[in-house]
């Protein structure tokens, strides 16, 4: 008899072992891993085992993948096998607060492939585009921006990142003062060279551009049919969970010495200052030291990390923590992109 309930305990020692050791609550599912050696941006998690359902595993680690990604600023999820945009949208769901956000208040040309997932940034192949947080331009933005890569470029394309915290931290104090006191001031005229506004307000009724400059605190002003904007935003925020400061603004994107130099001679001889199709100055209207500008742009290089891209990886980032932007490539190239949890 002894021997039988030995025997007994023995076996439920072993289930339990087992269901211990294949228990989806449990990390040791994953491997983490950085990219270099120099920087912890981003955390590389992957499969530690085969047939793991990203998906699962991340709505079952929900407390890891927020302080993780609080801790490092973005996640990169590679070797799970996502080949799909319907995948892509199952994870982004397991991994946020909220439905996925619609892209409104447009800065750059997206499509809609499905269900407020968008293309990346469709700006031509052999562009850089520039460093920035997603929305850093408005006074509201995405908390989380996720992309997954369906199809990597023959040659480049990869997405660029950089630890807002840190470029906050490179930018000379005297510069860091004065922006946090004047913010910035955005100008955007529609229609002549930029996006129309009916393409960056996604509608063709004025009044719906007026009721939504209104609540977003967007003065505009009429001319036939062509529309100005102004608003005031910040240069510097607060994370609302880490209370981390961070550079967050896109001054040096909207800023006319962003441009080659040719182009910038080209639009002047078209347009004054305020005419431009994007034009940004201190919160007050004075204009921004092309000097300030650049280093602010240095500071973005120094901290760049580029991440080349593996079909089926999928990229979770902090908007507030960290920027992005991506290298020029060639051939065809696939990275679609989702967002949620809007934050003021």
């Amino acid at each position: 008899m002894e021997d039988m309930i030995s025997q007994s305990q023995a076996q439920e020692k072993l289930r339990l072992a087992k269901r211990r050791s294949f228990n989806p609550q449990q990390q040791e599912w994953v491997k983490t891993s950085f990219l270099n050696g120099d920087s912890s941006l981003p955390l590389i998690v992957s499969p530690a085992m085969d047939g793991v359902n990203l998906t699962n595993w991340a709505s079952q680690h929900q407390n890891w993948m927020e302080s993780s990604l609080s801790q490092y600023g973005g996640l990169l999820f590679r070797g799970f096998r996502i080949d799909n945009m319907d995948e892509f949208v199952q994870f982004i769901q397991a991994t946020s607060q909220g439905e996925l956000l619609e892209y409104t208040y447009r800065s750059t040309p997206r499509t809609q492939l499905q269900d407020k997932v968008y293309t990346s940034t469709e700006y031509p192949a052999d562009q850089f585009i520039s460093m920035h947080n997603e929305n850093a331009y408005s006074t509201s933005w995405p908390m989380k921006i996720w992309f997954c890569c369906l199809q990597p470029a023959s040659q480049g394309g990869e997405t660029l990142v950089a630890d807002s915290r840190k470029v906050f931290q490179r930018i000379d104090p005297a510069v860091r003062q004065k922006f946090a006191e004047k913010k910035v001031m955005y100008i955007r005229n529609y229609g002549d060279v930029d996006l129309s506004w009916e393409e960056v307000f996604q509608t063709g009724d004025r009044s719906d551009v007026e009721a939504y400059c209104r609540q977003a605190g967007i003065e505009l002003e009429w001319n036939g049919e062509k529309l100005r904007t102004r608003q005031v935003c910040q240069a510097i925020a607060s994370h609302p969970k880490t209370g981390d400061r961070v550079w967050f603004n896109v001054a040096h994107i909207f800023h006319i010495s962003n441009l080659a130099e040719d182009l910038q001679k080209s639009l002047l001889s078209l347009f004054q200052p305020e005419d431009m199709p994007r034009h940004a100055c201190y919160g007050d209207g004075s204009p921004m030291e092309v000097s300030a500008l650049n280093q602010i742009r240095a500071a973005y290089e120094a901290e760049t990390i580029a991440i080349k891209w593996q079909k089926g990886d999928i990229l979770m980032l902090d908007n507030m923590l960290v920027a992005h932007g991506r290298k020029p490539f060639t051939g065809a190239r696939q990275v679609v992109v989702g967002m949620a949890e809007p934050y003021s």
